[in-house]
């Protein structure tokens, strides 16, 4: 057998029924990780007389099976053998083998052998030579393969104190670090977190202070604890199936999950929160760490907001050494950065937050084969990029937001590294409408035939695609704000048809922004804006404004929106929970934390049709409800989440009426408010619609490039 450009080409000779069962069993019981797509058995004559197995050496040629692999959590098998002190691997914290370790991260090129990763510069030793060449051993062509003796190590660093390169030594030195609740940047597959005591608020406090970040959630790493490893999950969190099942699964995603009342979690973890972002540990160096610390870590990306996270060990102390404490490196090279999978469960379901560590690069069939390569490039924030070519496109992992040097240098990395590994050039890209995304810039400048796609058809043509829907649908993409056709910030939108042919049907009344772009850090500034598009003040604006007001009344940086992400920010400003936003979503995750449950009915918006044809949600009765001081906090966020929801219902009831659809979908970032989503779900269902929510591509702008392709792809099919 061997590996022929990504399809492995296997030769068995033998009688007719031994081969049948071959061919049964290797469907059957193919690896945990293996994903047989097809088997094209061929005969061969003459025999050419087959005595015993061999793998030969691989062939790379062109490119249409190539798949590249993303990084894989510690395999049952592995976790045993660490903790066996009777096993030569044991303690070490880069044990692997066929069925786990990393991939994505350090492939350098194709073929998948070992010369073409970032082991290439650890020689196997005699005794991982034997298991690497051993057909019956579970590491036979491993390609990370390694043990103390020849592979990666670790190393210790604090300021004022030798370096420990010693494996258990690096591993007690940072244990003891942490428990003095100190913060320590440790090394894993994709990149470095931060660590510290998730149960000491004073180190939790001290991180947030150093890294400038005083209010996000912080994700936790929970030892593995009982045989399925979920009890301490199940301590701090009141999960559900599904969501015990998704924080064990291979991918090791980061779960949103709702947290326990009175438990030893430090208030500062995620303040004002409903959830908490909860993962296990899932490469040997992590199970190790919390093995021996034994209670929950902060692990957060090692990275400056926004930014992809950091994997060099240089990089990171020049550029984090006001934060951490210590160090703890390892010398395996990681070629490119890979943050942590983020997941909520959303009626039921997993809905990917964010693809990465795990999961991507995903790969997706489109419903249609393209004439050339195409290549999209997202939008700004959550970018991700995508590479398509015949019927495949492939998807990259979470890049960040494209506001620094670093991100715009990883983003050009992941385009030239997904071109060359999968061996596709291109000669056209696609990015957003808006001008002044640093992606549509780098599109623009690129040299290459361009295409533009607007920012909610590529959110709808994603969900599309996404559940491969092919009849005319409505698809409603709430969001904070996307440039529309009019050159109006648009973000509360419902388009009729399908990818490539949308027609704009619905959305909210428009309203000013004063300031623009600020009002997306600034939810005071929407609060207030709502109340003058109502000719009204607003009593409890937290800063003076008057001359804002001045410059809204003469439109000059006042864009019309009709984004529902900005009255969520004005819903929390009126009810003074977030005037100033530390990062994004912080007022719609506040206020849906602060929310009751959801009435039976909503305040009724009234829906009336312009000039244009396009139907319209009035928002203007929900301010004398959200300025109510005599209804409660929980009272007045129920109130609105359903109102909302009562809105969109009655907007996709009165186009049913005109267009004819049964299928409605929901995407866009607004709708991983599961609060929002569920209820809203709930309503088009009981009035008979089908209903469909993101499942394998985020919602929010990571689905974007996806979106862009299938766009482009059906407007040319």
């Amino acid at each position: 057998m061997r590996n022929r450009a990504g399809q492995v080409e296997i030769w068995v000779q033998g009688a007719i029924e031994p081969l049948a069962m071959f061919e049964q069993q290797l469907s059957t019981n193919a690896p945990p990780l293996a994903k047989l797509e097809q088997l094209h058995p061929q005969s061969q004559a003459p025999i050419i007389g087959l005595f015993d197995f061999s793998i030969l050496p691989s062939v790379f040629g062109a490119s249409q099976h190539v798949h590249i692999p993303p990084d894989y959590f510690m395999c049952a098998d592995c976790l045993t053998e660490l903790q066996d002190p009777k096993q030569r691997r044991y303690r070490y914290p880069f044990i692997n083998c066929t069925q786990c370790g990393p991939r994505y991260t350090l492939i350098q090129s194709l073929p998948y052998d070992r010369p073409n990763t970032s082991m290439a510069t650890f020689p196997l030793c005699d005794d991982c030579r034997k298991d690497y060449e051993n057909p019956s051993d579970r590491r036979f062509h491993a390609q990370p393969l390694a043990c103390a003796v020849c592979g990666p190590r670790l190393c210790f660093r604090q300021a004022g104190g030798e370096d420990i390169i010693d494996n258990d030594l690096a591993i007690k030195a940072t244990v003891a670090a942490l428990k003095q609740g100190l913060i320590a940047a440790v090394k894993g597959i994709g990149g470095y977190h931060l660590l510290c005591s998730a149960t000491s608020e004073s180190a939790v406090l001290r991180l947030r202070q150093r890294k400038q970040r005083p209010l996000k959630p912080l994700a936790l790493m929970l030892p593995w604890s009982g045989a399925d490893g979920l009890n301490l999950a199940k301590h701090y969190t009141t999960g559900t199936a599904v969501e015990w099942s998704l924080l064990a699964d291979p991918s090791r995603p980061i779960v949103l999950v709702n947290k326990r009342d009175n438990t030893d979690i430090a208030p500062a973890v995620a303040p004002h929160m409903a959830e908490l972002g909860i993962m296990l540990p899932y490469s040997p160096l992590h199970y190790l760490l919390l093995d021996s610390y034994a209670a929950p870590l902060i692990a957060t990306s090692a990275n400056i907001s926004g930014e992809p996270v950091l994997t060099d060990a240089a990089q990171v102390e020049a550029r984090l050494g006001t934060i951490a404490d210590v160090f703890l490196h390892h010398n395996r090279p990681i070629l490119r950065p890979a943050d942590d999978s983020v997941y909520r469960i959303i009626a039921g379901k997993p809905q990917p937050i964010r693809l990465a560590r795990g999961i991507a690069p995903v790969e997706l069939a489109l419903p249609f084969s393209l004439t050339s390569p195409l290549l999209a490039v997202g939008g700004q924030m959550k970018n991700t990029v995508a590479l398509a070519w015949d019927t495949r496109v492939v998807i990259s992992p979470h890049l960040g937001d494209l506001d620094s040097p670093r991100s715009l240098a990883v983003f050009k990395q992941t385009i030239a590294d997904l071109m060359r590994l999968y061996d596709v050039n291109i000669s056209a890209c696609v990015c957003d409408a808006h001008p002044d995304y640093t992606a549509s810039r780098w599109a623009e400048d690129s040299g290459l035939q361009l295409h533009k796609v607007f920012h909610h058809h590529a959110h709808a043509s994603a969900l599309a695609a996404d559940h491969q829907l092919t009849e005319a649908m409505l698809v409603f993409t709430w969001d904070g704000t996307g440039y529309g056709e009019d050159g109006t910030l648009w973000g509360g939108e419902g388009f009729y048809g399908k990818p490539g042919c949308w027609q704009r049907v619905s959305s909210f009344r428009p309203f000013r922004l004063p300031g623009g772009d600020k009002a997306s850090r600034e939810p005071w500034r929407s609060a207030v804006a709502l109340c003058w598009e109502q000719q009204q003040d607003w009593p409890d604006c937290p800063t003076e404004s008057g001359l804002l007001h001045q410059a809204w009344q003469k439109q000059l940086n006042s864009p019309y929106s009709s984004s529902v992400g900005r009255l969520f920010d004005a819903a929390a400003a009126f009810c003074q929970l977030v005037h100033t936003a530390d990062f994004e979503g912080h007022a719609p995750m506040w206020l849906a934390a602060a929310s009751g449950q959801l009435p039976d009915t909503g305040i009724d918006l009234p829906l009336t049709r312009n000039s244009q044809g396009l139907w319209l949600s009035d928002w203007g009765p929900l301010l004398p409800m959200l300025q109510n001081h005599r209804l409660s906090l929980a009272q007045r966020s129920a109130s609105f989440h359903a109102s909302l929801a009562w809105a969109l219902l009655k907007q996709a009831q009165q186009l049913c009426k005109e267009q004819d659809f049964s299928a409605v979908g929901l995407t866009g970032g607004v709708f991983q408010n599961r609060l929002l989503a569920e209820y809203t779900q709930e309503l088009l269902q009981a009035a008979g619609f089908a209903v469909y929510l993101p499942e394998r591509i985020p919602g929010n702008d990571a689905g974007l490039s996806f979106g862009q392709i299938v766009e482009v792809g059906a407007k040319a099919s």
